[in-house]
This record gives structure tokens, sequence and C-alpha cells, in this order.
């Protein structure tokens, strides 16, 4: 396994070396790059997944698809030059199906992406000269973009939230994205990868793994400019599921784990405060069908969550007018209050079990 040093020397180029070699940039020639993608039965969104992968401009060396659980009958992509097809027995989750694909590619880099999203034509060039021209650099992530392929509204809610929440973010990130991020194949496989067994279904296997790196030291970028389009319809139901189960429970276990609550993305003091005043709102609401003098409290706390998100409702009065955004608050404050219910439970069930332990 190579180390950092000697990777990053690897990856260096002579100073009297042409600095384009058949037309392409000495990063693209100097770096391989194995993009994989986890999927799990497929469809209409990983077709055009895989379309757009037919597409890369110049191609990456290998194409890594690790199918959870195999496909579905008539759902297996036709052979296409440059794809390796790895098809497991039984179904482990996107944490197992990616370190599966880690370790069968080939590359320096290995580029995990979902197969829901559709990539732009230069990513792999963009990827190489990112890692080519900072040679202290381990991962990177990048963001949805602001055009999202659904057009209902809580797909377009949800998507340009994400995009905001990244487009808004550090550079200098504290996190990894598994629908869009690269890392070093070397600290990858000595980190152990994902989590597999503590992630055996979608969850946030990608932010765990983010947390080993910068515990570990490791840079982690945020590239704002790297851009992919999310397929995915997004319903009410899917949403407080994906939030609640998949995201809040296990994030606040990660917090708890590491004792660490990041400035940063969906952590920021923002964030938190808006949890607050949330919690807030609703209480106040609640006492004031009891005690009309409560009612005071509810314009005062409306006003300070409105100011305090205010940047994100202008984002989405830009993009989508003054109706969507007020259709956005009401989500958005539920978005609050959900995920603060989900921390509550998480810091009460974390407290009983050390309770337990120590008795």
């Amino acid at each position: 396994m190579l180390t950092r040093k000697v990777e990053n020397e690897r990856l260096k180029v002579t100073e009297n070396t042409d600095k384009t070699t058949q037309g392409h940039s000495f990063a693209e020639t100097e770096i391989k790059l194995s993009v994989i993608i986890p999927v799990y039965k497929g469809g209409d969104s990983f077709r055009s997944c895989m379309k757009a992968m037919s597409h890369l401009e110049p191609a990456p060396e290998e194409i890594i698809v690790v199918a959870d659980g195999g496909f579905d009958a008539g759902q297996k992509p036709e052979e296409q030059p440059g794809v390796k097809i790895i098809e497991t027995p039984s179904r482990n989750g996107p944490a197992r199906a990616r370190n599966i694909g880690a370790q069968a590619a080939q590359g320096d880099i290995i580029l995990f992406i979902d197969a829901d999203v559709v990539v732009r034509h230069d990513i792999i060039k963009r990827v190489k000269d990112i890692f080519f021209n900072d040679h202290e650099l381990t991962a990177l992530i990048g963001s949805y973009d602001d055009s999202p392929d659904q057009k209902n509204f809580l797909s377009q809610y949800r998507n340009l939230l994400h995009h905001y929440v990244h487009q808004s973010g550090k550079e200098d990130a504290s996190t990894f994205w598994g629908a869009c991020g690269a890392v070093r194949r070397d600290v990858f496989l000595k980190l152990g990868g994902f989590n597999e067994k503590l992630y055996r279904q979608p969850a946030i296997e990608d932010i765990e793994f983010g947390y080993r790196l910068k515990q570990k030291g490791y840079k982690i970028k945020l590239c704002k400019t790297l851009q992919i389009k999310h397929l995915k319809r997004w319903s009410a139901f899917s949403i407080m599921k994906t939030d609640f189960f998949q995201r809040a429970l296990p994030w606040t276990d990660l917090i708890l784990k590491y004792r660490r609550f990041l400035n940063d993305l969906n952590l920021d003091t923002s964030s938190r405060v808006s949890v607050v005043l949330t919690f807030s709102l609703v209480t106040a609401l609640i006492l004031a069908l009891f005690r009309a003098k409560f009612i005071i409290l509810i314009p005062i706390l409306v006003f300070f969550l409105l100011y305090i998100n205010l940047d994100l409702y202008k984002f989405f009065y830009k993009k989508r007018g003054m109706v969507f955004t007020l259709k956005v608050i009401p989500w958005h404050w539920l978005y609050f209050f959900y995920s603060g219910v989900a921390f509550m439970f998480g810091y009460g069930k974390h407290t009983v079990l050390q309770f337990i332990q120590r008795h």
C-alpha cells in the first residue's frame, strides 16, 4: 500500500515535461481514476446515469458498477467498454457495495457516484486536475446543481435546499459525500472504507467516513463547481423517512460518539438555533391555547426564524419566486422540528445505554 508521501511523489510532474499529452492535460495522464457506482435494482435513473457515463471526456480508467443483491430481470445494463459489473448474492447496503468496488478498483483515485445522478461530461478531467494541483488533498466532494430533474414541489425544494447548503458551506469540508465524492484509494483502504457493519442500509456511512478522515488529519475539500444532477423524485413520506431514520438518528449517534458538533453544512450554528426556535414556537402555540398571554411570543419567534434563515429564503425566491418560497417555509420548519425530535430521542437512548453499561 502506498504511503501518502510516495503517492504524492508519484503524482508529481517533472518540470521539463510537456504540459499536454495527446490533447489532454498532464494530470489526466498521470493520475488513474476509477468510478464506483453502487446500485440497488436499477431503473430509469440508473440507465440515465450510465448513459452519462458513456459520454465522459476523457473516460476514466474504469467504471465499476456494484449491484447490491444483483439486478432485477431486464435491469442489467448492456456491456460497455471500460465498465465492470459486480453482482452480489444478497443485499448488504451501499456501504458494502462501495467497499467491494474500492477493493476491485485499480485507480489511484476512486470517485463514488450514486446511481440516481447524472454527471457532466468533463467530471473526470476536473477531479484529476483538482488532485493534481493539490498534493495534500485526500478527498473532495461536490454538490447537486440548481436544476433538479423532477419538477414536483418537494423534489425541487429538497434538491435546491441541498444545493444551497453545499454552496454555502466551507471549502475546507468536515465530511464526505457518497453521491459525488472522490478519495485517494490507499487512504480509503487504510481507514477500512465505509463502516458496512454499522450501516447495512442507506444511512450516513459517507458522513461517518468523513469524520474518520478529519480525525486522522486528512484534508477534504468541498468543490462547489463540481455539480451533478439528482434524478430522484421526493415525496413527503420519503423525505421524512430519510431525514429521521437514515439521517438524524444515526447522525445523533455519530455526534455523541465523537462528542463533536461540527459547524458545517447541516450542523451549522444557524441550523441548531433554528431547531431551538422551532421547538419554542410549537411550545408557544400550545401554551397560547390555554393562556392568551403566550400569543405575544408567536410573532417574535416567527420573526427570528425568518431572520436567521433569510439568506436561504432569498435564494428560493430568486430561483423559484414568492409562491414557491412561501410553500418552502413550513416544510423547512418541519424539518427543524423532527430533526430536533430525532436528536432528543437519540440522546435519550444514548443516556439509557450508558446508564445500563455502568450498572
